[in-house]
């Protein structure tokens, strides 16, 4: 295949388009509702039309905040495919495909410069929470 844009020589958007491929099979196979589909199908495209778009960019912080976006877009996937498994669906390939995308996705961003403020970068819920919690559940 003959490469005519910068952002066809990405390993990761050639990951992305792979990925893209594969939901697309499922979503022909799928017997879910269209809801869920439509849940996966918007953000599994989205992660190569932000990866393309961002390369595009000529300033550093326009394609830094696309990669972002499409890091997002990778994260809801795998969200997606969460909701799926929960239905009985096999995703696991995909989902270790969508790591891989997003590990890329991460080292883009670190390359460009982009700071994670790590104690803000995710939210979880810390063990003490998760603890009492359980113990609520226990007492009923």
């Amino acid at each position: 295949m003959k490469l005519y844009f910068d952002h066809e020589k990405l390993n990761v958007y050639q990951h992305s388009l792979s990925f893209n491929e594969w939901v697309g099979e499922l979503l022909v196979s799928l017997v879910a509702k269209a809801a869920v589909k439509d849940q996966l199908d918007r953000p599994a495209t989205s992660i190569p039309l932000n990866i393309a778009e961002g390369n595009g960019k000529f300033s550093l912080r326009d394609r830094a905040r696309f990669f972002d976006i499409a890091r997002g877009s990778a994260v809801e996937s795998a969200a997606s495919l969460d909701v799926l498994v929960a239905m009985k669906e096999r995703v696991q390939p995909a989902k270790e495909q969508l790591v891989q995308i997003v590990n890329m996705l991460m080292g883009l961003l670190k390359r460009l410069g982009y700071t994670f403020k790590t104690e803000t970068a995710m939210v979880r819920e810390d063990e003490d929470f998760a603890f009492g919690f359980q113990q609520e559940q226990e007492k009923e």
